[in-house]
């Protein structure tokens, strides 16, 4: 049986200033879950995923990669660095599959962008 990514998670120090950045960013949508303190995102096909508030002690950090497929690449990075994230890895090709490129939100949290061929 394989074992598909369901679900991703974004812990953030600021929760409300990542939502905005990624909504800017990727044009998300959200659903708030105040009994869990915890933001939805619909990202409008699986997987979707959430945004919570870095719980004490829990260092940013960039343990796991994920990659969000874009369209566009380079229009996507102009995004990640109005709304006030970094670019990590410039756009990289990958011959014969696609592109990618690595970024940090304005917290410094990780995130990866990937254009098939």
């Amino acid at each position: 049986m394989p074992n598909p990514i369901c679900h991703f998670e974004i812990m953030v120090p600021d929760p409300e200033k990542a939502r905005a950045f990624y909504g800017q960013v990727f044009d998300w949508s959200y659903r708030e879950d105040p009994t869990h303190d915890y933001i939805v995102i619909h990202t409008g096909a699986d997987p979707n995923g959430g945004i919570m508030r870095t719980p004490p002690g829990v260092p940013v950090a960039a343990s796991l990669n994920v990659y969000v497929r874009v369209d566009d690449i380079d229009a996507t990075l102009k995004r990640v660095e109005a709304a006030g994230g970094h670019v990590i890895v410039s756009k990289t090709d990958i011959p014969g599959i696609g592109a990618f490129a690595l970024f940090s939100d304005p917290d410094g949290v990780a995130l990866g962008i990937f254009r098939e061929v």
